[in-house]
Order: structure tokens, then sequence, then C-alpha cells
């Protein structure tokens, strides 16, 4: 009987797996080396894992495919038809620029060249009304020129389709007859929503990512049918939730940000467990950073981002901070002689300084082997870190152009690299209107539990957890998400004068698509959990807030006081006397996948002893008999005192000074500053 569930969450640098068994609720967890071909990495993952795939219930999988195919732009060659007078759309955008003060910096250009962006007559008017019937002929010439191009597919974007698709749906008809087996997409089945530019924009990105997702996903498959597995692959998308290989070849947009949401999720859901419903997840692995929120208990979602600025991806998803602050990251100095850290990292090859392999600039990884706060091995003694290395890039690179000494110059950059981590959670926290004193830490990441205590100390946050396994923590979220599609319809009226009829009818045809969704999936009725929502605003704004809405739709009145205060707390005022509109009608589909539970232990009051001791440095100072602690040797229960180092395979956590750690009843390490309950 199959009872094992698998998590595969492919980084940058390593391929993590996390293997848990539903008969008794054990995790193990293992990582191999990211391959050029990461599906090489996925079955390489399994095999180090001892996994049999037919003894597997539920396999899930973060990836980086479409992510990486975005900022790499290897993209198969995809054209854009839309209405006469409009090719340019996506080329104009906003006519903003990520930093407004940098003339010199040219936005990137469209994913489809002008070449490829082909015009038809059509004209569907604000109304909805067909105004313009869709030219055939045109749209006929326009499909054999794409055949002749051979083009691996095209997005359909015509003006005002989100109100009445019937000339999308008619060109995308004549675009299939034409062509042999090249996806087609179009803006009104993909984001009917207003806003010709986002809505273009996504449905671009969500043609030019099917091929790439639909290979990579045949290919997936087909080796793992090779391996005995016979169940649906889980894709973990952007939204926090998953979707099967089918649904991600028809959006593939929503696997943009696969890897990172899977932090965020096991964070939320370490936190919830420990009984922190706020909470700041910092996923620092060897190249980057991610930080997202929580509050009370669920993720903060947006539909504002982009993995390319000017391109915006309108799907719903978990809204995530990412820096250039990981392991690999590098310390240098710019040209006004100041110190910096990131965003050019050192990767996996060559890696920090002290791995060997050639690079001499000094990361935040030969820093804290520097200070003795890393030791000179990882992922269970399979790479052996060199400190003399370490120390002779930190000195040349650092200390002696800045005229410091060794430690201080490696507390220097450690403590820059924290202020930047800080920065990120100041900006989904502060400037949100949420204190970081009410929230708790969670740090993972192959490096997170290194810099995360002193990055909660700098942002007055009470308490960190490290949980068990920090550096396969993001794997660990892809077996916590269900199955879950986002649906939305445009709809622009005042509050007040809509009919709630109007409302309703919405809603129950985003439902019967949901369960049409959900049923293809094969999800049982019983499963299915369907949460509705409404965006408002104040007329005259074009950036909405989204308020959820029960099972039945309350009074007008009820949902404009609920805009009001959510209005209030996101940006500190509130015009009671101003017109509310709605702009948009949303429902979450959610097919409820079975989870096994973690195991719980019994606390019981131990002091541990530690396994070796080593000078640790401190705001200057040595610590030379600071502890150091097998943390697979820890029970539940257990209280350390800082300064201490808890190494394990996948990570290390550090307990500075006047902090203690004690082991929790799910084996996470719950940090306290001095003084603190």
């Amino acid at each position: 009987m199959a009872e094992l569930r698998v998590a595969i969450d492919i980084g940058g640098t390593f391929t993590d797996v996390c293997i848990m068994d539903a008969a008794d609720n054990s995790i193990r967890v293992t990582k191999v080396p990211t391959t050029p071909d990461p599906i090489d990495g996925f079955m390489a993952g399994l095999a180090r894992g001892n996994v049999d795939l037919r003894d597997v219930a539920l396999l899930s999988h973060g990836t980086t495919i479409a992510t990486n195919a975005l900022i790499t732009r290897r993209l198969p060659r995809t054209a854009l038809v839309t209405t006469q007078g409009f090719r340019d759309v996506i080329e104009i955008r906003r006519s903003d620029k990520e930093d407004l003060w940098d003339t010199y910096k040219d936005v990137a250009p469209p994913y489809i060249p002008r070449r490829d962006r082909l015009d038809v007559p059509e004209r569907v008017d604000g109304s909805g009304k067909i105004v313009t019937p869709l030219d055939e002929a045109r749209a006929r010439e326009i499909a054999r020129i794409l055949k002749k191009r051979d083009v691996k597919a095209v997005a359909v974007c015509f003006i005002n389709a989100y109100l009445n698709p019937a000339n999308e749906r008619r060109m995308k008809e004549i675009l299939v007859e034409e062509l042999d087996d090249v996806p087609v997409a179009t803006s009104s089945e993909t984001l009917p929503e207003i806003f010709e530019h986002e809505r273009f924009s996504t449905t671009v990105v969500n043609a030019a990512l099917s091929p790439v997702a639909g290979d990579y996903c045949a290919k997936l498959d087909g080796r793992l049918r090779d391996e005995g597995y016979s169940r649906e692959l889980l894709l973990l998308h952007s939204g926090g939730g998953s979707m099967t290989a089918n649904a991600a070849r028809h959006y593939a947009a929503r696997l943009a940000g696969s890897g990172i949401a899977a932090g965020a999720i096991a964070g939320r859901h370490i936190a919830v467990q420990c009984g922190f419903p706020n909470s700041i997840s910092l996923d620092m692995g060897g190249t980057s950073c991610d930080v997202s929120l929580a509050v009370d208990g669920k993720s903060t979602v947006t539909k504002d981002w982009f993995i390319e600025f000017g391109y915006p991806i309108r799907f719903p998803a978990i809204e995530l901070r990412t820096i250039g602050a990981g392991g690999g990251s590098h310390a240098w100095i710019d040209p006004a002689g100041s110190l910096r850290n990131g965003p050019q990292s050192a990767g996996s090859n060559p890696g920090p300084a002290c791995y060997g392999n050639g690079n001499t600039i000094p990361t935040n990884t030969d820093a804290n082997l520097v200070l003795g706060r890393q030791g000179t091995s990882l992922a269970g003694g399979r790479l052996t870190l060199d400190p003399a290395l370490a120390e002779t890039a930190v000195r040349e690179g650092i200390a002696e152009p800045l005229g410091m000494e060794l430690h201080e110059a490696a507390e220097a950059i450690v403590q820059v690299a924290n202020a930047n981590m800080a920065d990120a959670v100041r900006l989904l926290s502060i400037t949100r209107g949420h204190d970081p004193r009410d929230f708790a830490l969670v740090a993972f990441g192959g490096a997170g539990a290194l810099h995360g205590v002193e990055i909660a100390r700098e942002l007055a946050v009470p308490v960190v957890i490290v949980p068990p396994n920090p550096g396969v923590t993001s794997a660990m979220g892809c077996l916590l998400v269900d199955i879950q599609h986002d649906l939305s319809q445009t709809l622009i009226s005042p509050l007040r004068e809509t009919d709630p009829a109007i409302v309703a009818e919405l809603f129950a045809k985003l439902e019967a698509d949901a369960w049409a969704l959900l049923k293809d999936e094969g999800v049982a009725p019983e499963n299915v959990v369907l949460e509705r929502s409404i965006d408002m605003m104040y007329r005259g704004q074009w950036r909405s807030l989204t308020v959820p809405v029960g099972a039945s739709l309350p009074p007008m009145s009820e949902l404009e006081a609920s805009f009001h205060a959510l209005h209030e707390q996101e940006y500190n005022f509130r015009r009671d006397e101003a017109v509310v509109s709605i702009h948009r009608v949303n429902l979450t589909a959610i097919g409820v996948v079975p989870k096994a539970s973690v195991i719980e232990h019994e606390p019981v009051a131990n002091t541990p002893e530690p396994i070796a001791r080593r000078p640790v440095w401190f705001k200057g100072k040595a610590h030379n008999d600071t502890p150091v602690y097998q943390r697979e040797a820890l029970n539940a229960g257990a209280l350390i005192v800082g300064p201490a180092i808890i190494e394990q395979f996948d990570s290390t956590t550090v307990v500075p000074p006047a902090t203690t750690a004690e082991i929790d009843r799910f084996r996470n390490i719950v940090i306290r500053f001095e003084g603190q309950a």
C-alpha cells in the first residue's frame, strides 16, 4: 500500500527532497546538487532518498523551470494576435521605469518582438457589444503567416474581450484549425479583467511558457511512469496551491515563482503550529533570500508582481520580497569605499572561497566560517570547507582595503547582509501597517538559521523559530498545499447601486467553472472548498483591495464597512463619505489533499551535552568556549543558553549571547531573547 508522500523542490544550488511516511508520520530528508537538466537532479534526489515510486501516494514538486525561462529568455517563438491598432500595448506598457531617476536604464524588451505581433480588424465596445465582427479572411491569413514562421505558441488578446469573448474564441478556433498542435491562449480565458496591458502581458507570459511547461511535464511524467509512479504529479504554483501537470500546461504562467512560494507556505504552517498566527518567513539559501508575511494564519497575497519589471503576471501570488542575500553572496567595496553585500553571488560553482574551487571573493559563508559560526563541513560531511581560504578572502578582499582586523571585517560582512534582509522585512511589514513586534520570525533555508536571530534583534521581533530541517523546509512546504485555482471576473459598478443578484450570478458562473476544473483533476466533491471575495476601491482609484465574502452575499452596507476598515489598515486612512466601487469578483477553488501529521514529542526538561567547543565571535569578542550541539541529538524540552552553535545535516543554527533556545514538541528550535517570556 502506497504510504509515502514525497516533495521535491529544485533550487538554484540544491535539489531538496522531503519524504514523509504516512504510516508513522516520520520524515527524512536529503539533497543533491541541481543539475543542468533539472529532471536529472529530480530523479537523483529520489534515488538518494531510496524512494521506490511504487510506494508513493503523493508526489509534489516546486520548480524554477518557468522562472528561469523568463529570466534567461529561453522561450519558444511566440506570436501575439490582437485588435487592429493595438499591437504595441505590451511595449508601451505603463510608460514607467523600475528606477525613476535612472535615465540610462531601459526596461527590458517585450517577450514578443514587434514582427511577431499581428493585428486583425475586430472591435468590442466598452459595454461588451460587438461593433466590428472578426475579419475571418485576415484571421486565416495571419494563421498561414504564423505557420510559415513556425511559431510554437500564440497569445490572442483583443480589446474589451473580458466583456465579450466571442471574437477571441473565433480567432482561437481558426488558429487551432490552421496550426498543428500549437497552444493558443486567449486573454478572456487566461485573465478576463480590465486593464489591457496587465491582461495582455499575463496572456503573453502564459502562452510563451505553455510549451516550456508542457515539454517539462511530459518528460518528467514519462520518467516517473517508467519508474512505477501511477498517480498525478502535483506542481506548486505561485498562489500557494498546487495543480496537476495538465492544468500547468494551460496556466503555465502560474509556475513562475513556484519554488519560492513553498517556503512561505512552510514557514506559515510552522509558525501556526507553534502558536504564532502572525509570522515572517525568512528563506535564505545559497544565492538569495525570500521574505514573506502571514497575518492571522494566512499568507499575504498580491496581484502586482512580475519576474521582469514592466511585464506583470496578474495571477494571485503569495507576496514575497526577494533580495540577493545568500550564503554565496559576494562582499565587496563600492567606488565610494563602502562595504556592500550582494546581489552578486558565487553560486554553487565555484561557490564561496572556502569551497576551494577558485573563487577568491569573500562571501557570507566565508565570513561565518571565519567567525566560527559555520562549521567546516556541509551536507553531512559531503563538502569540507577550508577556513584558511575563507580567511584569505576576507582579509584581502575586505579587511586590508578598509583597515580592519580580520574578525571585525567578517562581522561587518554579516552585519551588512543582515541589514539588507531586515530592510526587506520592513518593506513587507512596517510599510503595510504591521508591527514586527507582533510577529515570530521563522528562519530556514541553508543559511537562514545562521542569520535569523540577529535580524530578529534588529527588528525587535521577540521570537525566532528554526524548523527541524531548515535546509529542506521549502520542500516540506510542497507537502502542505492543496490543489488550488483562482478565478475572477471584472465587474465595475458603484457598490450601493449594484444589484446583488448580478454579483450572485457572477459567483455562480465562477463556481461552475471551478467545479469543472476540480472534477477534471479527480477531486472528490467532499474535498472541494470555495472561497469568495470581492475587489473594491474608492471611486477614482485604480488599485483595489480584496474583501472576503462568505458563502452567502452579505448586505452591501456590510461590504462597504469592511472595505473602509481594510483601507484604513492598509493605508492608515479611510473616506467614509466617498463612493465605493466594485472592481472584480474572485473565487478561490480548493481541492483538499490529504496530509500526514508531524510527529509530536513529549517535552522533557533536559540540558544536552555539547559534542565540541570552539571560539565564536560576537560583537568583536571571542567566546572561546562556545558549545557546539548536534541537532539530531536534541530532545524535546532541551534548553540551551547562548552563545551556542547547533549543527545538523542541512544547516547551522546560531544562538547568540543573551538568548535561550528551547526544543519544542515538534522539535523546532524556539529562540527567545533574554528577559522575554
